[in-house]
């Protein structure tokens, strides 16, 4: 397979609640991802000081660079969040540096979220937004710090709004804009809406840039999001839980070069699992760290050969070891079971 070579373009993890914490990150920046964003981070938490909210924002050496995402609605408290985390959070990490920025989301669908007021509902109220990002703006550039803002199309089909509420962010200072390609009342159903994106980076200054985000599964789907938007970046976030390697692959494809999809391998993929759960093991104790790789080594392990039937007993694992040896017999199994 051929492709024609072009520009660089950066190629980073989007934010997923309980999937994009330190571990998954690192695993995703060794795999090629230009930049990450952490899980988000309440502003709330943060201000009321929540003893277990800051380790959200926290990185770890050797990451690609990393924004860190905060969510609210109130404009003071999303500004001390933003302040809590440049001043307070970060100089502790043992990273040296601050986050690469400050990101704002305005894109969250879940209903516990936009029920707050939070999240996507801040796309039905372009007034109160452009008060955050004012707010937020001020105290991430006395710092040095970007400040993005994560959106989507609009609320539901009636009302998609992404272009214009886009503009007003950027003149309140928003220096990157994301774009969700979805409404919100189509949640992660198909499909995203590259022609949204598109005129989002038309409604906008070029010195503004627009990332997109939404069904970036491959090369293909890069380039063609990118070819169909002129976005100036491109997010990829559920095709990534079980491929932390796709950063790579698509960077490879985009540079034009030989385009020949290296897949990983089964070892990769049962040895990236190994690897998650021990180390959510040490860091969270043996009890969190099973219960919370289950979920995440289902997405590693699935189309593997015996993998359902491995999914089902790891779901009933309650130690590390148990969850090990799990693992290990489907690494060692030849041939059994099917493709699922």
């Amino acid at each position: 397979m051929t492709c024609e070579p072009k520009k660089e373009i950066p190629v980073g993890l989007a934010p997923m609640a309980g999937f994009t914490d330190m571990i998954f990150r690192l695993m995703c920046a060794e795999g090629g991802a230009d930049f990450c964003v952490t899980e988000m981070v309440s502003a709330a938490a943060l201000c009321y000081r929540d003893g277990k909210t800051p380790a959200l924002a926290e990185r770890r050496r050797g990451e690609a660079p990393c924004a860190v995402q905060i969510f609210g609605h109130d404009p003071a408290q999303m500004a001390e969040a933003a302040e809590i985390v440049l001043d307070e959070i970060c100089p502790s990490d043992g990273v040296g540096t601050p986050p690469a920025a400050i990101e704002i989301n305005m894109g969250c669908p879940v209903k516990k979220i936009v029920k707050g007021g939070d999240g996507s509902a801040l796309m039905r109220e372009p007034v109160l937004a452009s008060k955050i990002v004012r707010a937020v703006s001020d105290a991430t550039a006395a710092r040095g710090v970007p400040l993005w803002v994560k959106i989507r199309a609009g609320w539901d089909k009636n009302s998609v709004n992404a272009p214009e509420f886009a503009a007003a962010l950027a003149d309140a200072g928003a220096t990157r804009i994301t774009v969700h390609g979805r409404t919100r009342d189509q949640m992660y159903a198909p499909s995203s809406d590259n022609g949204v994106i598109r005129r989002v980076r038309e409604a906008l200054d070029p010195s503004v840039e627009v990332f997109g985000n939404g069904d970036v599964t491959s090369g293909e789907d890069a380039a063609r999001m990118i070819k169909e938007t002129g976005c100036d970046g491109v997010l990829v976030g559920r095709a990534a839980l079980g491929d932390p390697w796709i950063f790579g692959e698509i960077k490879d494809f985009l540079s034009g070069g030989d385009c020949e999809v290296r897949r990983p391998t089964k070892e990769d993929r049962i040895g990236a699992a190994l690897r998650l759960l021990h180390e959510l093991c040490e860091e969270k104790g043996e009890g969190v760290g099973v219960r919370e790789s289950r979920a995440r080594v289902g997405h590693l392990i699935r189309g593997i050969r015996g993998s359902a039937a491995a999914r089902w007993a790891v779901n009933r694992a309650v130690t590390e070891e148990e969850f090990e040896k799990i693992l290990t017999d489907l690494l060692d199994q030849t041939g059994k079971g099917r493709e699922e």
